[in-house]
């Protein structure tokens, strides 16, 4: 719509709104009193065909957005380092596109400021490979979804990372009709395989789910993996492949000279890179801003996820919803849905809410009794009690609910690779393909680009005991006696195989590291009783005092209750 007549229709319903136009964007200003109002007038904003994005600047009433956290970490490793790409991020779309960008000899280097991989949006999923059934054509998000789902097993072949095609089923309560038919053929057209399922084929493959199931469309593509395990493989596989990669690693200024990056500021040194890629997650439109090339806003909208013990694991075996409950009234929300992991654990979430905080990890009071309730319609042997764990995480949602994959207009050496929300996971590695392309295409403007014939595609995961049969384990152990020695009793993981985390090419030793690597503390006990253990391998290999072993960041350390008894006398 013209600016007029959104300037209209913006000021009825919020007066106080300013509504603007700003580098071909629609441009609000103000202040509100409602985050859900400022997130609405967002949405009214949208028009593709008119403006390049929506840049929301309105205000929050009383609130004051946080500052990024910044990492203790404050030396001078990086100063003066001058690389030809660099990376914004070590979430999946990060470290997937660094892989890509070493396809290339050229320098490399990703920073990511938390103290490891996959710590925000891409650690903090369900881990759905999804076949793209849900969304509209013409968006960027299906262009990618339906031509890397295909790929994906290749992907994980390579890198050695555990995939599994789950299936899918979105169940209804009424029988098969003329229309469900109709849209399974229109979405197979479109490039998502999909069919639908009796109530017989159902209640066969499903035993546990409510009789009230009549039919479901099904897609056999849907998938699982490891979200944190296949963004840390990418990584190590570009790592292998020449890359650089550097933790607690914090953006905290661009320096821009006409239309062109000069140089980066972080805690670790002033970087100088030829090109930048901004695959920032929540924070990517700040990086546009410091770099001179905003045209979008991210509103972070959390949900949160809850795990389930692995001995109810039997009760489902496809990524399941039901169609048939009571519809979520939140436009922008998948309404979340229950699945199976690829470590066989049952999940089932996310909600979704808007927030204003762009690291929102809290769980709303009453998120667990809310999603139960939702998904016992369809499971309805969940229980509560069987919990062992959950996470919230905060999804990078543009206004205009789709990818922002772009060159930078103003500032022509920056590529962004933004707004990456669900399917991210699934369409990283075809993304990663299209922007490694453009920043290379950006840096063949300053020098000669050859391709890396040395390219090596393949990485190789450490043993797994419990995934080897007695007499692959005896011969391991027999081999090395630390294989032999079982740390975490839930998950079947020995001392050796923790040795094995602390000597790969990226190097955790936090306790949370470790448990994302090899899952020692991700069983029932949730570490109770193996923590300590872990704490003592890391601090013995590494070399340090046990008291500074570090639990999730790199800045805090696991607090022990000391077993020395003090004399009082």
């Amino acid at each position: 719509m013209k600016i007029k007549t959104l300037q209209r229709k913006i000021k009825k319903l919020y007066p106080s709104v300013v509504v603007d136009t700003k580098d071909g964007c629609v441009h609000l200003t103000g202040t509100l009193d409602n985050r859900d109002d400022i997130v609405n007038a967002g949405y009214m904003s949208v028009d593709k065909k008119r403006y390049l994005g929506v840049l929301n600047d309105i205000k929050l009433k009383g609130f004051e957005e946080p500052k990024i956290r910044i990492p203790k970490t404050n030396d001078t490793t990086l100063d003066g380092l001058r690389v030809d790409c660099l990376v914004i991020g070590g979430g999946i779309s990060g470290t997937s596109i660094l892989r890509e960008l070493t396809r290339y000899n050229i320098s490399t280097l990703l920073v990511e400021k938390e103290s490891d991989l996959a710590m925000q949006a891409s650690g903090r999923n369900d881990g759905e490979v999804h076949p793209g059934v849900d969304l509209n054509k013409g968006s960027k998000k299906q262009y990618y979804v339906v031509r890397s789902n295909p790929e994906f097993g290749n992907i994980c072949k390579e890198l050695d990372v555990d995939f599994v095609r789950r299936g899918q089923y979105a169940c209804f309560d009424k029988p098969i009709n003329p229309l469900l038919k109709l849209y399974a053929k229109f979405r197979s057209m479109n490039g998502c395989p999909t069919t639908v399922a009796n109530k017989k084929e159902i209640e066969e493959k499903e035993t546990h789910f409510t009789k009230k199931v009549k039919c479901a469309i099904s897609n056999p593509q849907s998938g699982v993996v490891s979200p944190y395990e296949l963004t840390i493989a990418f990584a190590e596989n570009a790592v292998s492949n020449g890359a650089k990669v550097s933790l607690d690693t914090a953006i905290l200024d661009i320096e821009v000279k006409g239309d062109k990056i000069i140089s980066v500021e972080t805690n670790k040194g002033t970087i100088y890179p030829k090109v930048v890629i901004n695959a920032a997650g929540c924070f990517s439109d700040k990086i546009a801003d410091m770099a001179n090339d905003r045209f979008f806003t991210i509103h972070p909208r959390s949900g949160t996820d809850f795990i389930f013990d692995n001995k109810i694991s039997g009760q489902i075996n496809h990524i399941s919803s039901f169609v048939g409950a009571k519809k979520n009234k939140k436009k922008h929300s998948k309404g979340g849905g229950i699945v199976k992991t690829i470590d066989n654990n049952i999940l089932i979430g996310p909600n979704a809410y808007e927030t204003p905080y762009r690291e929102d990890y809290s769980v709303v009071a009453g998120s667990l009794d809310e999603i139960i309730k939702k998904q016992e319609r369809l499971l309805p042997s969940l229980n509560k009690k069987d919990v062992i764990a959950y996470f919230t995480g905060t999804r990078a949602a543009t206004y205009e609910e789709d990818f922002y994959i772009n060159k930078g207009r103003k500032t022509k050496n920056i590529v962004h690779c933004a707004g990456i929300q669900s399917p991210g996971l699934t369409t990283a590695p075809l993304v990663a393909k299209d922007v490694s392309k453009m920043a290379i295409e950006e840096l063949s403007e300053v020098m000669k680009v050859e391709e890396n014939k040395s390219f090596n595609p393949i990485r190789k995961k450490d043993p797994i005991l419990r995934k080897l049969s007695s007499e692959e384990r005896n011969a391991l152990i027999k081999k090395n006696p630390s294989y032999g020695r079982i740390v975490c009793r839930c998950e079947q993981i020995s001392e050796g195989e923790i040795i094995d985390c602390l000597n790969r090419n990226i190097k955790v030793p936090t306790i949370n590291g470790i448990k994302r690597r090899v899952r020692p503390g991700m069983g029932r006990c949730q570490g109770g009783f193996c923590m300590p253990l872990v704490a003592k391998i890391i601090s013995d290999h590494e070399k340090f005092n046990i008291y500074d072993v570090k639990g999730k960041q790199s800045d805090y350390p696991v607090t022990f209750k000391s077993n020395k008894r003090e004399n009082h006398d």
